[in-house]
């Protein structure tokens, strides 16, 4: 949200300089051209001061507010030294009528009085003035320059920071998308090959696991919106996945689920768990005459989501995973939606494999 109270500060803080450079001048004036020193009577020295400190309050304030807008509609109509001699005549001009008030200020007060008001005004204010006035404005309007160049850069810097965080934003969500679109065309894949394995041999089989099949992808549909899902309705998918692939290996694949202290209403990636299970059907149930046992284990524990996929098989080379399929996909999902807070870790030797992801707590029922 942006902040509101921004430009109020920005304004006290540019009429605070203003009003410091206002007593910077007073007190030049009335060290070099008002004649004070330190002999002169405090009384006189303080009464120049004064007199000084009314000519840039005159001045002063008037050159903060014109100054500014000058200075915008100058920088677009005209280039240097062209700009700066408009401002300098600016200056000037607000200089003469500036001096010529507080002279008509003074008088007023009858601190001046006399036909010599006006010769007065021109022999020595004016002078001082437009001198002062030229040195103090120019300074200003310099800084405020640089200032406002400053804030105009830092302003687009911070835009294009968050342009590039959007953008960024935007990539990782098109590359999430493009990983699950490669997810899903692997797993139905997989499916119709199992299929059309059985319908020579078992066509009675081979519509129960099309029928599964249309359920388990309507169920998966549903959900292509979401990049996570309850752990329950992940844990529906990989049973039905488990039953498709029972048909095609029967008594081979056994499988049990684990689900324990309200582990089953956190969030996991979509089609993450279905990803593990099927690596333990195509390494450990696949290849062995008599299958394997898989065993799907859920838990809450230290903050954390714990799902670990574990089998009897003859195991595989964890280190050895092909790029862009399987558990590589899986662990590129979990760290762009999870980051550094999620892990995958895999244990696999003759006789037990098991692979487990850990994601940090979130949602609930």
């Amino acid at each position: 949200m942006a902040d509101s109270g921004q430009p109020q500060r920005s304004a006290r803080a540019y009429w605070a300089r203003v009003l410091g450079a206002n007593v910077a001048a007073a007190l030049v004036v009335t060290v070099v051209y008002s004649g004070v020193s330190l002999r002169t009577p405090p009384r006189l020295m303080l009464e120049a001061f004064a007199v000084s400190l009314l000519f840039s309050f005159i001045i002063g304030p008037t050159l903060g507010f014109v100054m500014p807008r000058v200075g915008r509609a100058v920088s677009c109509r005209y280039t240097f030294p062209l700009d700066w001699i408009v401002l300098i005549a600016a200056m000037v001009g607000i200089a003469l009528a500036g001096s010529f008030t507080a002279i008509l200020v003074l008088a007023a007060v009858g601190y001046l009085h006399g036909e010599g008001i006006v010769a007065t005004w021109m022999a020595g204010s004016l002078k001082a003035s437009i001198v002062v006035t030229l040195t103090f404005g120019i300074f200003i309007t310099v800084v405020e320059s640089m200032r406002r160049r400053l804030d105009e850069t830092t302003v687009a810097l911070r835009t294009k920071e968050r342009d590039e965080a959007e953008a960024r934003r935007l990539a990782a969500q098109a590359q999430l998308a493009s990983i699950e679109s490669r997810v899903q065309p692997h797993f139905l894949f997989n499916t119709l090959n199992s299929i059309a394995a059985l319908v020579h041999d078992d066509p009675a089989g081979a519509e129960r696991m099309t029928g599964q099949l249309a359920s388990l992808l309507r169920s998966a549909l549903d959900s292509t919106a979401t990049p996570k899902v309850r752990l329950d309705d992940e844990l529906n998918v990989v049973r039905a996945y488990l039953d498709i692939e029972r048909v095609r290996f029967g008594s081979r694949l056994r499988y049990s689920v684990d689900v324990l202290n309200g582990a089953g209403g956190r969030l996991v990636p979509r089609m993450a768990l279905q990803t593990l299970v099927e690596n333990s059907v195509k390494y450990a149930v696949s290849p062995r005459r008599g299958g394997a046992a898989i065993h799907v284990h859920a838990a809450i524990a230290n903050g954390c989501l714990r799902v670990t996929v574990e089998d009897d098989g003859p195991g595989f080379d964890a280190t050895a995973r092909p790029q862009g399929h399987g558990l590589d996909l899986l662990e590129q999902r979990l760290r762009m939606l999870f980051g550094a807070r999620a892990a995958l870790t895999v244990e696999s030797r003759a006789g037990q494999t098991g692979v487990r992801i850990e994601v940090p707590t979130e949602g609930g029922v």
